[in-house]
């Protein structure tokens, strides 16, 4: 098996990607986030502008109007069926003169329902922090503290009515998680920790980027091998490391640059990396069929495992073998073999 991931550079509101995407994943700049304020006034005069005169709410209203022409994009190149999953927290700030909550998973999720997709059951994402001082406000005195945000939102949406196999679809089948995996993954509480700091190419620390472990996961749980996955806000690459982990095709925009240069380092190791998280897979699974109390009933195919359900019988996984760059070019060919 082999896979092709394209890393481009650019304005992901602009139509340069022709190809159909079966899935998306990805987390967008969060509007009233301090960190991001430079990026976007920089694509907007009316974000300065109400950041200088300390109007939240429209500074708020005026970041949203710049994704919302990405959002435009995404929704044309999603196939019938397809999965967009959008990583994003809300913010808190003091602007104005007035401490707030801006609720940038709800704007998003108008957002996408605006313009046709199906909203379906989100995930929130608790990030544990060992934070001694986890309030905001007056402290120990009411009424004028403030809850801290530990959690940020996957929000997942589809197009139109549900993907469609042909009966016992060889791809679908060997793409499955098993049963253990289906009941972690698919709770709507997940504990993953965050990565805190990235350092991007030129130097630069970028904060806030989600560990691989968070695309990784959406990608198995809505895609098939051989898919193609897309990211309009690339970052570091993250998104396109889980899929060259997963054995999925990606496509991924980022406006500045540097944020890639560091892309190489990142994938120097994938065929070890992909290995131990296969083995890991393989042996969690294991550890799961020995502690049940009733033996599951059918027999992995392909692995010395027994299994829970039908759908298990041809679970396939595969490792990474090689990495491939094309010369001059942002794009890499993956091979694989199976496990």
């Amino acid at each position: 098996m082999r896979t092709a991931h394209d890393l481009r550079v650019g304005d992901s509101t602009t139509s340069t990607v022709d190809e159909r995407v079966d899935l998306v994943v990805t987390s967008p700049p969060y509007p009233m986030i301090e960190m991001w304020d430079a990026q976007f006034a920089s694509q907007s005069p009316a974000v300065a502008t109400a950041l200088e005169e300390g109007r939240g709410d429209d500074a708020f209203a005026a970041m949203h109007a710049l994704l919302d022409e990405v959002w435009d994009e995404v929704v044309r190149l999603l196939r019938p069926g397809g999965i967009a999953c959008v990583n994003v927290g809300d913010a808190t700030r003091s602007i104005g003169g007035e401490f707030q909550c801006f609720p940038n998973h709800a704007r998003v999720t108008s957002a996408l329902t605006e313009r046709g997709l199906t909203p379906l059951p989100n995930v929130l994402w608790r990030k544990p922090t060992n934070r001694l001082t986890k309030f905001m406000g007056s402290g120990t005195l009411p009424t004028n503290a403030y809850v801290t945000l530990e959690h940020e939102y996957v929000l997942v949406f589809r197009k139109g009515p549900p993907r469609e196999f042909p009966p016992g679809d060889e791809t679908r089948y060997e793409s499955a998680f098993f049963w253990e995996e289906r009941n972690r993954w698919f709770s709507d509480l997940w504990e993953l920790p965050g990565t805190g700091q990235a350092r991007t190419g030129d130097g630069r620390e970028r904060a806030g980027a989600y560990p691989v472990e968070l695309p990784l996961r959406l990608i198995r749980m809505y895609s098939t091998y051989g898919d193609r996955v897309y990211d309009p806000f690339l970052g570091t690459g993250t998104t396109t490391l889980a899929a060259m982990l997963a054995g999925r095709h990606s496509i991924g925009r980022e406006l500045d640059p540097p944020l890639l240069a560091g892309f190489e380092d990142r994938i120097a190791e994938l065929p070890a990396r992909s290995r131990e998280r296969v083995d890991d897979r393989l042996d969690r699974h294991r550890a799961f069929v020995h502690e049940r109390d009733e033996p599951p009933a059918y027999d992995a195919v392909h692995y010395d495992v027994p299994v829970v359900t039908r759908q298990e019988r041809q679970i396939r996984l595969y490792v990474v073998t090689g990495v491939e760059r094309v010369e001059d070019e942002r794009r890499y060919v993956v091979s694989y073999d199976p496990r």
